[in-house]
């Protein structure tokens, strides 16, 4: 009991609790068993909303801009900064947190100001940036992100086409030669837990369109301006592993800023430090809010566990929502999970309350692991 430390590196539980804020509840219910427990916190992120929070509680500068949002509107975004590594998140600028309740833009929601905040991370001095793309309100294929990085997406008659992926099924000629020439010099990390290609059965519109309050005749519609779009940027690349990501913005990022693909929460642990981190842990607690099958194609938890297990490290979870076997988490390298569920089956009072309850999971997890 005297040598064990915890290394709490979990996500968020979306709509209850911040990864800072499971870390801090986890924390508080194990001291309460065992008060001088070794605790070290770090909440990690996977890529999509959540992953600026993420570097910034590991020590990277919140910095803000002022963008465009996804309805064209201004918005403040944030992301971090540390030396010469910027954390960018796409959801900042043009995540469906920007949408008003309701409303929805599917054909014409813009990626403008996910551009923008690129920008603002190269004129900070990045040279590395972490682009980490998903909870997007947009299905534009990057091409706003483009246009604000100072590429030309013309129609027959060499006017602009307009915002969203609607319209650029009117596109004629993708013109690139202005993009910002400093995209050059630049090492840009498309983070992202999706590898979806852009068009098709499994492509942006398809799989994610209806979320974003498209209807299955703007899907189509979608998916054949995505498809046009990507004839002209190169026919070749709709199918890259990730171009699908966040809209179809990954594409954009892969085909014409050059960006490598790499799963999001595989880039955050190196971001964040987390191979350090585990070097000085006896056990590591993850978790997410949601613990299924989603969580096994490269969500956070199932990173954070499969670097443990590499390093012969156990690990439990906690979640709001278990909904794997106990066989899956074995597969997965977590040795246990406990869910709030299991604590207070009312789904909208486990969340409501899902921090005290949260501290009641840790106590036991206390109990099983630190006692023995």
């Amino acid at each position: 009991m005297e040598t064990a430390r915890v290394l709490v590196a979990a996500d968020k539980f979306k709509g209850s609790l911040t990864a800072v804020q499971v870390a801090e509840r986890v924390t508080a219910g194990l001291r309460r068993v065992v008060p001088g427990v070794r605790v070290e916190t770090l909440p990690v992120a996977d890529g999509g909303d959540g992953t600026v929070a993420a570097a910034v509680a590991a020590g990277f500068e919140r910095r803000e801009a002022r963008v465009t949002g996804p309805l064209g509107d201004p918005v403040t975004a944030a992301y971090a900064l540390r030396g010469s590594t910027a954390v960018v998140e796409m959801a900042e600028a043009s995540g469906l947190q920007h949408l008003p309740d309701g409303v929805f833009a599917p054909l014409t929601a813009t990626t403008y100001g996910s551009g923008e905040l690129l920008l603002a991370a190269l004129e900070a001095g990045a040279t590395t940036i972490v682009f980490g793309v998903g909870g997007s309100a947009t299905t534009d294929g990057g091409a706003g992100m483009l246009t604000a990085l100072g590429a030309r997406f013309l129609d027959a008659e060499g006017k602009p086409v307009g915002p969203g992926g609607g319209p650029l099924a009117e596109l004629a000629e993708a013109d690139l030669t202005g993009l910002d020439p400093r995209l050059a010099d630049i090492d840009l990390v498309l983070a992202s837990d999706v590898d979806n290609p852009l068009t098709g059965p499994k492509g942006a519109p398809e799989v994610y369109g209806r979320q974003k309050g498209a209807s299955e005749e703007d899907i189509a519609v979608l998916d054949a301006a995505l498809a046009h779009y990507a004839s002209i940027l190169g026919p070749d690349t709709a199918a890259l592993p990730g171009a699908g990501a966040a809209g179809g913005i990954g594409y954009g990022a892969l085909v014409a800023l050059g960006a490598r693909f790499r799963p999001g929460i595989e880039v955050m642990l190196d971001v964040l430090g987390f191979a350090p981190a585990l070097a000085r842990a006896t056990l590591v607690i993850t978790g997410e809010g949601s613990l299924d099958e989603q969580t096994l194609h490269g969500k956070a938890p199932a990173g954070v566990a499969a670097a443990a297990r590499a390093a012969g490290i156990e690990v439990v979870a906690v979640c709001g929502r278990l909904a794997l076997t106990p066989e899956a988490l074995e597969k997965a390298g977590i040795r246990r999970a406990y869910a709030l569920a299991e604590l207070e089956p009312d789904p909208a009072v486990s969340m409501a309350q899902a921090g005290p309850l949260l501290e009641r999971a840790a106590e036991s997890i206390a109990r099983d692991f630190l006692l023995r």
